[in-house]
């Protein structure tokens, strides 16, 4: 899996990551960190298994199920 594209919400809590599987399907996945704990990114979204033909159609459906995306910097 590559990640070709990733958007943070404003306060870097989360992060939106597309990506092209191996198989050249995409999808995305949306994360979060909580900065006083050492855990890292943990995905929230449970958006990875979905599957699109085109970056483009993981995108648009990444802003439609993602609602901070419209608002943050660089978002879709």
């Amino acid at each position: 899996m590559k990640v070709l594209r990733s958007i943070n919400e404003a306060g870097a809590r989360r992060c939106l990551d597309i990506f092209r599987r191996d198989d050249g399907s995409y999808g995305f996945e949306e994360y979060r960190r909580d900065p006083e704990e050492a855990s890292g990114w943990y995905p929230v979204g449970g958006q990875a298994s979905r599957r699109f033909a085109s970056q483009g159609e993981a995108e648009a459906a990444a802003h439609e199920a993602v609602a901070w995306l419209k608002d943050a910097e660089g978002g879709l």
